[in-house]
């Protein structure tokens, strides 16, 4: 099969023939069709993850169609349409079986601790627990967009801070998994603040339903201005980035009793910060969640919103290539300048 081989952090992958994977005894090999590319493949690309082992096939976003199952595989055959979450669980722990697979101990994760989806094919284990059917009416680049930044932003919205309608979210970090929240956050019948530094995000995030936007850069006290434009603060408010400065602006941009969400991976420094104890956490008596991808039984509930028009992951898709423009899609991820969502939709150059 052909793949995007990493052999040394940040040089250029190499796009090369490798062997096609094993199919597991209880999972399925699927025909990757389509894969998102996302900043958690630039933090492994530079090394910052320590799950990932070189040499490395990275990619985690997938969209394909079945191939292959082995003879422990019963809900799936050749030819059905799929996806799968990031995090794979092994079905049979407490957790998993208590519907939190996204914290199982036992967990795989694509493109991480386990070979991912920058190639032809990807082999996925106990595949009756962790794949998800694609309905027919959701293409692949569409599904692979959706990736792991749609899922996590719902997840983060509906099942960790119970987003109610006409509440604020502040969204800070308009990225792939911010625009991501943006969406889901305005089918929900929330009103939404879009924060970020860069002009294009910003505009995007007005497209995809904030119904404001504030140019961080504008101001030296983000919280303050946050706070200004909500009439005291946001209900609930994101770090979709992961560092310091933007979970300490999403801390404070909460109103009493808010709910903070920290969706993005923090790095190296950035994931020890000070924390406010005394003025945010206690004196205003806000709440702080953690969240982390998505189980694969909860997909049901966001492909009803897809199925029901409320919800476009198509509008997230800013940019299409084949598996040789990944190296340029990485290096683009130094910064903080692009908007949308990029897919890699060729997977064989």
């Amino acid at each position: 099969m052909r793949a995007a081989l990493l052999s040394r952090f940040a040089d250029p992958v190499g796009i090369t023939d490798l062997p096609d994977p094993d199919c597991p005894r209880d999972g399925a090999v699927i025909a990757v069709r389509a894969c998102g590319v996302c900043r958690s493949d630039h933090h492994a690309w530079k090394g910052a993850d320590p799950d990932v082992a070189l040499p490395h096939v990275m990619g985690h976003e997938f969209a394909g169609e079945v191939i292959e199952t082995g003879p422990e595989c019963r809900a799936f055959r050749v030819g059905a349409r799929v996806t799968a979450p990031f995090i794979l669980g092994c079905g049979a722990c407490p957790d998993c079986r208590g519907g939190e697979p996204t914290i199982c101990d036992h967990q795989q994760v694509i493109g991480f601790t386990q070979w991912g989806a920058f190639a032809e094919r990807i082999a996925i284990p106990r595949a009756d627990f962790n794949l998800v059917r694609l309905p027919d009416t959701l293409d692949y680049a569409a599904a692979a967009g959706m990736g792991c930044r749609v899922t996590t932003a719902f997840r983060a919205l509906v099942d960790r801070a119970a987003l109610a309608p006409g509440e604020w979210l502040a969204v800070h970090g308009c990225g792939g998994v911010g625009l991501s929240a943006i969406l889901i956050a305005s089918a929900l019948g929330a009103r939404i603040l879009a924060v970020d530094v860069n002009p294009a995000a910003l505009a995007l995030a007005r497209d995809l339903g904030a119904t404001a936007t504030l140019d961080a850069s504008t101001t030296d006290d983000v919280g303050a201005a946050v706070r200004d434009l909500t009439d005291g603060g946001v209900h609930v408010s994101l770090d979709a980035l992961g560092i310091t400065a933007t979970f300490h602006n999403s801390l404070k941009s909460l109103r009493k009793m808010g709910r903070h969400v920290q969706i993005g991976m923090p790095l190296g420094d950035h994931a020890t910060p000070a924390l406010p104890l005394l003025d945010l956490i206690y004196a205003r008596q806000i709440t702080l969640h953690g969240t982390r991808g998505i189980g694969a039984h909860r997909f049901a509930a966001l492909m009803g919103m897809i199925a029901a028009g409320r919800l476009d992951p198509a509008r997230l898709v800013t940019r299409r290539i084949g598996l040789s423009g990944l190296n340029d899609a990485l290096a683009a991820m130094d910064g903080y300048g692009g908007a949308g969502v990029t897919v890699v939709e060729d997977m064989t150059g």
